[in-house]
């Protein structure tokens, strides 16, 4: 329940654009990887370090955006960006999950697990990076973490990436919102594009 509350707080503040969102989520990570060692569900233990990893690389990646710009800029990520976030996904998952068949202890089902955990990377990297589709592909590994969850008895987990799904909802309204003003507003004559 700790680790979950965390990471919602984590997400709240990353709605807001706060650099807070990355040492919430590596906290959060950290206490949810203790409580999924004493089930059998690898695929949530690799998301949570997936989290904490890519929490600490984000955390730079936003306070040196920040440094640059005073404040975390957002933007939409290009046509070949999103193509190659996709494509990245969908060979991680499948390198992940022949990794996962080779080694059947390490997964009850190599393909989900595969996916939650490359998923994750992806979403977090796309939001290092100030991306909004971040939140689109939060959409896609909260609607297999929600079941998942489920299935493994974290019925305390599931509320909350429900709850997630409904603010990250909100949040993309909020970030797509901001990208189309910053990409609508004019430049000043005279400043370089």
């Amino acid at each position: 329940m700790v680790g979950n509350l965390i990471g919602l707080a984590g997400l709240a503040f990353g709605w807001r654009r706060s650099v807070l969102t990355w040492p919430a989520q590596l906290l959060a990570g950290a206490v949810l990887i203790s409580v999924f060692l004493g089930g059998q569900v690898p695929g949530l233990i690799g998301k949570q370090v997936i989290v904490v990893v890519t929490a600490v690389w984000g955390w730079t990646q936003w306070n040196r955006g920040r440094r640059d710009t005073g404040e975390i800029e957002v933007r939409f990520a290009g046509w070949r960006q999103r193509a190659v976030l996709v494509l990245a996904t969908a060979a991680g998952t499948a390198a992940v999950a022949a990794l996962f068949n080779a080694f059947p202890k390490l997964s009850w089902n190599p393909l989900l697990d595969a996916y939650i955990f490359t998923g994750t990377l992806a979403a977090m990297y796309a939001q290092a990076r100030g991306w909004v589709e971040f939140w689109f592909a939060w959409i896609a590994v909260d609607v297999i973490s929600v079941p998942y969850s489920y299935a493994h008895g974290y019925v305390f987990s599931a509320l909350t990436f429900t709850v997630y799904f409904v603010l990250v909802v909100a949040g993309l309204a909020s970030w797509w919102t901001k990208a189309r003003t910053v990409r609508t507003v004019p430049r000043a004559e005279g400043v370089a594009a």
